[in-house]
């Protein structure tokens, strides 16, 4: 409950963090009218109630637009209350994040270049304004300069998790390992969270580009360095997918196997993996004869698990062998009463196939069809995302290892 209460908190905070700006601009701004009043600023009393009354004004309707998803009307009366004090800086920030949110870009980073060309700018404004550009221009997609700026903040402040986590991303977005590596292990230095399974994540990344460049022996020795931070299930499907390219078939066939027995909800990914270098010659034969010693193995405690099962079968069919993919379905289907809904549907689908109509409920095949057209093979645990394809870290969230399986017919 406690939990469900706090998302739902950071949800609602994240929804309203411009109006929440707004507010606390209002906030400063009392802040500095106070201290101007102690400072004996050279205006009339009447002339710094007016100031402060009609900014704050500006400001609460400012906020109320935002309420009501009024953010050109926001955006006006946030420039009404910067002309009225140009001294108040908080409002320039509030208008700048506004005007991103708003998709204009252009002017969110203007509104951000004048505070830092300010000459009565504190350390702190310019810091917080140059976080503010960086931003401006990552959201624009000017990833270059977002780069650059990102950089210019942490030369002014290394300690910067948020920074640092934000070049993180976009060095993993455009492929580039070796400074996704330097700024993860960056992190890793100044951050909270453990970095170590992104980084065999990342080193496996490296390793791959390296193998696809015929450089077995440096690929090699990048996964080994990715064993060393984290023995992560992409590292062992690697590792595999290598000693194929060197023609090793029993050591792949040993790590195949303890792959499965302690992950063997991944069975399905070793496959796709492996599949992705299936042009090789060499690879493909060796990847054949390690795809007919899974389907030949006589692992009784292996095949209990649906996980395994399902891959089998799977393979069985595209090797054209349904006949015998519905005779290990059913075997399984008779030991185990209690079958979920991704078996069920495997079973019914392979009647289909099979064209076995005697057998099937006349509604089961509309029922399938549509339940294949809504259904993926992939999701993000963390964000839900969606996909076929396998994804190491999710596309959406920029997550490492959140994949899960759901099985589609």
């Amino acid at each position: 409950m406690n939990k469900d209460f706090l998302l739902n908190s950071l949800l609602v905070i994240k929804e309203h963090a411009l109006t929440i700006s707004v507010v606390l601009v209002t906030m400063v701004l009392l802040y500095h009218f106070l201290v101007d009043r102690h400072r004996g600023v050279r205006l009339s009393r009447r002339y710094r109630h007016s100031l402060f009354e009609l900014q704050s004004k500006l400001l609460l309707n400012a906020s109320q637009y935002l309420i009501g998803g009024e953010k050109d009307k926001a955006i006006q009366e946030l420039l009404n209350a910067a002309e009225a004090n140009k001294e108040i800086l908080d409002t320039y920030f509030a208008l700048g994040k506004l005007f991103r949110s708003s998709g204009e870009i252009e002017k969110a980073i203007n509104v951000h270049r004048s505070l830092i060309a300010r000459e009565t700018a504190s350390e702190n404004v310019r810091l917080n304004a140059l976080k503010e550009l960086a931003i401006d221009y990552d959201k624009g997609g000017f990833i270059d300069k977002a780069i650059e700026t990102y950089k210019d903040v942490l030369k002014l402040n290394r300690e910067q998790p948020e920074i640092i986590q934000s070049l993180c991303r976009i060095y993993e977005d455009i492929g580039d390992w070796d400074n996704a590596l330097n700024f993860r292990q960056m992190l890793s230095k100044v951050g909270a969270d453990n970095q170590s399974e992104t980084l065999s994540h990342i080193l496996v990344e490296k390793s791959k580009e390296l193998m696809k460049l015929g450089k077995i022996k440096e690929s090699m020795e990048k996964l080994e360095d990715a064993f060393r931070y984290a023995p992560s299930v992409s590292a062992r499907i690697q590792k595999i997918n290598l000693l194929l390219l060197m023609q090793d078939q029993n050591a792949a066939r040993t790590w195949l196997l303890e792959l499965l027995k302690e992950y063997p909800l991944y069975s399905s990914f070793i496959f796709i993996t492996l599949e992705q270098n299936i042009s090789d010659i060499n690879f493909k034969q060796q990847y054949n004869a390690l795809r007919e010693f899974f389907i030949s193995l006589d692992d009784a405690q292996l095949w209990k698990d649906p996980s395994i099962l399902l891959s089998k079968v799977k393979i069985l069919k595209e090797l054209n062998r349904s006949s015998e993919a519905l005779h290990q379905l059913q075997e399984w289907m008779r030991h185990h009463p209690l079958q979920g809904d991704a078996m069920k549907m495997e079973y019914l689908q392979l009647l289909i196939d099979l064209q076995k109509k005697e057998e099937l409920i006349p509604e089961t095949s509309s029922f399938l069809q549509k339940l294949r057209a809504s259904s993926t093979r992939h999701f993000c645990s963390q964000c839900g995302f969606n996909s076929d394809e396998v994804f190491w870290r999710c596309p959406q969230c920029h997550e490492w290892e959140t994949i899960q399986f759901r099985w589609k017919i």
